[in-house]
């Protein structure tokens, strides 16, 4: 299932988006303007727009404000991603040059800030004020999830429970928040609200999981080799976590290297390994499977329909996709 065939209820609706979200853009400044595009050139999957109006569809008719709904989380998500750019001091975004990368980490904080309110006032403009209230409860949990993971990562004491409520925060509030405001768009209906932001929630949740455990077990297209790259920054996610309490003598040696950084080929070799020997990808994959049925039964409260398949169809994806 690709994404093309994922799209196929909202085909048209995705073109009337994204003609309304390059008019919400629009400005007179010139470097903002000559920048917005710059960002908005490439799309990148549009996966957060396409479970709004995905959510939109199935329960009533997609509006004007479900454009507004799904205009909305995608100015707040680009936002962040400039901001983490800017932290990760990163250099490259969806294959362009970052915006730090190619003009300075001023403006790329800047621009992100200005994205932040833009979110915020086409709430204002269109008078959208519990989309508002869902997308600003949304930021604060991301917020709170990333300093949450910093604190966690300085101290080293990264469990089971602490690192649900992290990638709960961090990943799932934003998905859960464009399922549940897109029901929000075409419905008065609280039960397919909350349904919808459930089935959100569970979604976002795998979603973090499997990108975890790409780093285990993805291979590096110039040796072959899995990347390591949580471990190269000192980040302890689920599979190892699953690892180090089955076997509690190894964790001082692992947590000693991870500590140290810089870390060696062969660190990375001898952490995945016992990774992989302990059951903890096995383990991981599970706890996705889990949440992908959650995210499906969520649905039960909706009838059959195109729509319906779709988001089911999109669970599924996102527990099987390679990248």
């Amino acid at each position: 299932m690709t994404l093309n065939e994922l799209t196929s209820p909202i085909k048209e609706n995705l073109k009337e988006y994204n003609t309304f979200f390059e008019e919400q853009l629009s400005t007179k400044v010139s470097l903002l303007n000559i920048i917005l595009k710059y960002i908005t050139s490439k799309k990148g999957k549009q996966i957060r727009p396409i479970i709004v109006l995905l959510s939109a569809r199935l329960c009533g008719k997609i509006t004007k404000r479900s454009y507004v709904a799904a205009s909305l989380v995608e100015v707040l998500h680009t936002a962040t991603l400039v901001h983490d750019d800017v932290v990760d001091d990163a250099s490259e975004r969806r294959g362009l040059a970052s915006i730090n990368a190619k003009w300075n980490n001023k403006i790329a904080v800047l621009i992100g800030d200005y994205l932040l309110s833009k979110g915020l006032l086409i709430s204002v403009d269109f008078k959208e004020y519990k989309f508002l209230e869902v997308t600003s409860n949304a930021v604060k949990r991301m917020s709170e999830g990333e300093l949450l993971a910093i604190d966690k990562t300085k101290r080293w004491d990264l469990d089971e429970e602490r690192y649900f409520q992290v990638i709960k925060d961090k990943t799932a509030s934003l998905i859960s928040t464009c399922c549940e405001i897109g029901a929000i768009s075409s419905t008065d209906n609280v039960e397919m609200h909350t349904a919808l932001r459930n089935y959100g929630e569970n979604i976002g949740i795998a979603f973090q999981i499997r990108d975890d455990i790409f780093d285990y077990i993805s291979k590096s297209s110039l040796i072959g080799k899995p990347v390591g790259n949580d471990l190269k920054e000192k980040k302890i996610t689920l599979p190892l976590i699953y690892a180090l309490k089955k076997h509690p003598t190894e964790a001082d040696k692992i947590i000693k290297l991870i500590k140290k950084g810089k870390l060696q080929k062969s660190d990375i070799s001898y952490i995945i390994n016992f990774v992989v020997e302990s059951g903890g990808i096995e383990y991981t994959e599970d706890i996705a499977k889990f949440y992908i049925n959650e995210a499906i039964n969520n649905l039960n409260i909706f009838p059959e329909s195109n729509e319906k398949k779709s988001l089911i169809d999109f669970a599924n994806f996102v527990n099987n996709r390679k990248s």
